[in-house]
């Protein structure tokens, strides 16, 4: 078995290269690991991930070996990881979390397991759905609408002085709600056809996105199913009530929509999504794993178990747990 670690220097707020190649040098003598049996790389420029995961898992299968690779970075770094191994069967790959978003853990586990080397190096591999999107692939989820706009507005108001993650933030929010509201929106769902005037919608494989907002609470990232939630369009006052449901995952539970969400939210279980604009202004945002775009017509479908992730040990261990105890009923 090879195994890769890939650094991106340019992720979070700290440049994770300085201190974390001695650290996997000495969490892999005490598990055991040769150094010739794993590769440690710095990330140069966007999609660089991407092409060193695949790069390695071309040669392991030509080798015939496994292939575990571990991106230390944030949601990006993950996903193009994941994308550059992607059809090989004997690759797997996992998240040391040095970002600013850090979404795809949650749905497994806390920062701190998945910060633990010598619990990533004695974990497990599972298998999970993916999400084939408009934007490319995904494990977590897909969402278009007034978060995406948001997203979308950051990087502009970052060249500002003085305006760093958090100030751009806000900046791109006012800039938002300060414009108009809602979009008109043709959704078909698995064949079910209908039109809704909305502020947003979420497609979940994964439970959070954007840095913690739960958007699907209880989304199973290998059922085989996405969780659709789309917000309707409401006014300025009632977004801020909205908000603080939709981040806290309040919206949702044991299998329904709240009483309190009921009136602004509709839900679908979903094989495959797709939505259009029919406002006449022009494509909707959309964005997946932290990439935003501009999109004439957004579609997501479900890949079901067409990934291959490592857990660090307690992760593995508990999610290992919850499926057995599923199969058991």
């Amino acid at each position: 078995m090879q195994t890769l670690f890939l650094l991106n220097p340019t992720a979070g707020k700290a440049d994770c290269t300085r201190q974390l190649p001695e650290q996997i040098r000495a969490a892999a003598a005490r598990t055991g690991l040769q150094p010739g049996d794993y590769t440690i790389r710095v990330t140069e420029h966007a999609g660089h991930a991407r092409e060193l995961a695949r790069a390695a898992a071309e040669a392991a299968q030509k080798n015939g070996e496994s292939l575990h690779v571990y991106t230390a970075g944030g949601d990006g770094t993950f996903n193009e990881a994941l994308t550059g191994i992607y059809g090989f069967e004997q690759a797997a790959v996992g998240c040391l979390p040095f970002g600013s978003g850090n979404d795809f853990l949650r749905t497994f586990g806390t920062k701190a397991e998945f910060l633990d080397l010598d619990a990533q190096l004695t974990g497990g591999v599972v298998p999970i759905d993916l999400m084939r999107t408009s934007l490319g692939l995904s494990a977590t989820i897909c969402a278009a609408g007034l978060d995406a706009q948001v997203a979308y507005g950051i990087p502009k108001f970052r060249r500002i002085p003085l305006c760093g993650g958090e100030v751009a933030y806000a900046l791109s929010i006012v800039e938002q709600l300060c414009g108009h509201i809602g979009r008109t929106i043709e959704y078909t769902i698995d064949g079910e056809v209908f039109t809704v005037d909305c502020l947003m919608c979420a497609i979940c494989n994964g439970r959070t996105y954007g840095g913690g907002f739960c958007a699907g609470p209880e989304a199973q990232p290998d059922d085989g199913w996405l969780d659709v939630f789309i917000v309707r369009k409401v006014s300025r006052l009632t977004i801020a009530k909205l908000l603080s449901l939709y981040k806290n995952g309040r919206h949702f539970q044991n299998g329904a929509l709240t009483k309190e969400a009921e009136p602004y939210f509709i839900y679908r279980r979903a094989k495959c999504v797709t939505l259009r604009p029919q406002d006449g202004r022009g494509p909707v945002i959309a964005t997946v794993d932290g990439e935003c775009a501009p999109c004439e017509e957004v579609q997501v479908a479900v890949e079901p178990l067409a990934g291959h992730i490592l857990l660090p040990k307690p992760a593995y261990e508990s999610f290992c747990a919850q499926r057995a105890q599923q199969r058991a009923r």
